[in-house]
C-alpha cells in the first residue's frame, strides 16, 4: 500500500483557489440580483444568443426614430405657430384693406398695417430652433426670407427698379400722383413674377423648395417642414409689399385703390392657402404622434420578449448571492485556519 503526502501549502492552495472562484461567482450573481439579467448572455442562452442580440438592435433603431420624430414634432410645433400668427395677419390685414375701400382712411395707416405684415414674415419665416431655419426647406444653414423694409435688401432694390422702369420715375417723385388705375393695375400684373415666379428664389428667399424628409417609422417617412417658398406666403408677400413700397409717396387715390383692390385678391388665396397648409401640417403632427405610439408598442413587446430570454427570478438570485456570501465566509475562515498551520506549533 502507497501512502501519498499531502502538504499544507498544497491545501492552502487548493482555498485559495476556491475563494478566488467563488469571489468571480459573487461578482456574477450581485450583477444578476441588480439586473434580474443573466450576466454572461451567450453562456446562458448558447444558439439563442443571436435572438436576444436581435431583439436588442431592433429596440435601438426604434428609440433612436423615436428621438427623431420628437425633435421633428417640436420643428412642425413651431411652425404650425408661425402659420396661425400669419393667417391671422392676413385675416386683419384683409379686413383693413376693405376699409380702406369703403373709408377715407389715411393712407399711412394702410401702409403701416402692411409694412407691420411684411415686419412679422421675416420674423416668423426666419425662425431658428435648435441651429436651424425651420422654414428654410432643407437649406436650414441659410437666411430664408430678405427683409423688404430694408431698403438695400434685394426684393426691395428689385421692386423699386421695376416701378422706376415701368413708371419712368420712382414711388416718391410727384408725377406718382397721375398714375391711374389701368396704369397700376398693369404695374401690378408686370411684378407678379417677382413674388409668384423665379423672382421669389431671386430676390427673395433663399429657401428650398424641397423640405426636410424624414424616417418616422422603419418603414414610413413624411414631410416634416414647410418652405417658406409655398405660394401662401407669396401671395401674402405680394398683397403687403405693393401697399408698403407705394403708398409712402403721392400716389393718387385711383391707384391707390387699384393696389388694395389686388392685395384684397391675394390676401383671400393667401389666406386659402395657409389654412390648407396648417392643415397638412396637423396631419403630419398626428403621424408622427401615432408612428412613435406605436414604436413604443414594439419596444415594450420587444423588451417582454428579451425578460423572457434573459430575465431571472429575483428571489432565486438574491438567495444565490446570499449562498454565495456565505460559502466565502467559510472560505476565508478556512483559508486563515490553514495559515495559522505550523510543525513548530505540533511539536510543541
Amino acid at each position: 500500500m502507497k501512502v501519498s503526502f499531502v502538504s499544507s501549502q498544497a491545501i492552502s492552495q487548493a482555498m485559495r483557489y476556491q475563494t478566488s472562484r467563488l469571489q468571480s461567482d459573487l461578482v456574477k450573481a450581485t450583477k444578476e440580483m441588480s439586473t434580474l439579467r443573466v450576466a454572461d448572455t451567450g453562456l446562458a442562452l448558447g444558439a439563442r444568443s443571436s435572438i436576444s442580440v436581435s431583439l436588442h438592435r431592433e429596440i435601438d433603431r426604434l428609440n433612436g426614430i423615436i428621438d427623431s420624430n420628437e425633435l421633428a414634432a417640436t420643428r412642425l410645433k413651431s411652425t404650425q405657430i408661425g402659420l396661425k400668427e400669419l393667417t391671422e395677419a392676413a385675416s386683419d390685414l384683409l379686413a383693413n384693406y376693405s376699409t380702406a375701400l369703403t373709408d377715407a382712411v389715411d393712407p399711412t395707416i394702410v401702409q403701416q398695417q402692411a409694412e407691420k405684415v411684411l415686419a412679422l414674415m421675416s420674423s416668423v419665416l426666419n425662425t431658428n430652433l435648435n441651429g436651424e431655419n425651420i422654414f428654410a426647406g432643407i437649406n436650414t444653414d441659410a437666411k430664408p426670407l430678405n427683409d423688404f423694409l430694408d431698403p438695400a435688401s434685394p426684393n426691395r432694390v428689385a421692386f423699386d427698379a421695376s416701378f422706376a422702369v415701368h413708371f419712368g420715375f420712382p414711388a416718391d417723385d410727384p408725377a406718382a400722383a397721375g398714375i391711374t388705375s389701368a396704369d397700376m393695375d398693369a404695374f401690378l400684373v408686370s411684378i407678379e413674377s417677382q413674388f409668384l415666379g423665379a423672382g421669389w428664389s431671386l430676390d427673395w428667399s433663399q429657401a428650398t423648395d424641397q423640405t426636410i424628409t424624414s424616417r418616422i417609422t422603419l418603414t414610413e417617412t413624411a414631410q416634416t417642414s414647410v418652405s417658406a417658398n409655398i405660394p401662401g406666403f407669396r401671395k401674402l408677400a405680394m398683397a403687403a409689399a405693393t401697399v408698403a413700397a407705394t403708398f409712402g409717396g403721392p400716389l393718387g387715390d385711383e391707384a391707390r385703390i387699384a393696389a388694395v383692390e389686388h392685395g384684397i385678391r391675394f390676401l383671400g388665396e393667401a389666406i386659402t392657402d395657409l389654412a390648407n397648409q396648417q392643415g397638412y401640417t396637423g396631419v403630419t403632427e398626428q403621424r408622427l404622434s401615432q408612428a412613435s405610439e406605436r414604436m413604443s408598442t414594439q419596444i415594450d413587446l420587444f423588451t417582454g420578449s428579451i425578460h423572457d430570454l434573459e430575465g431571472i427570478d429575483e428571489f432565486e438570485a438574491a438567495a444565490k448571492v446570499t449562498n454565495l456570501k456565505t460559502q466565502l465566509e467559510i472560505s476565508y475562515s478556512l483559508t486563515a485556519s490553514m495559515q495559522k498551520l505550523s510543525l513548530l506549533n505540533y511539536l510543541s
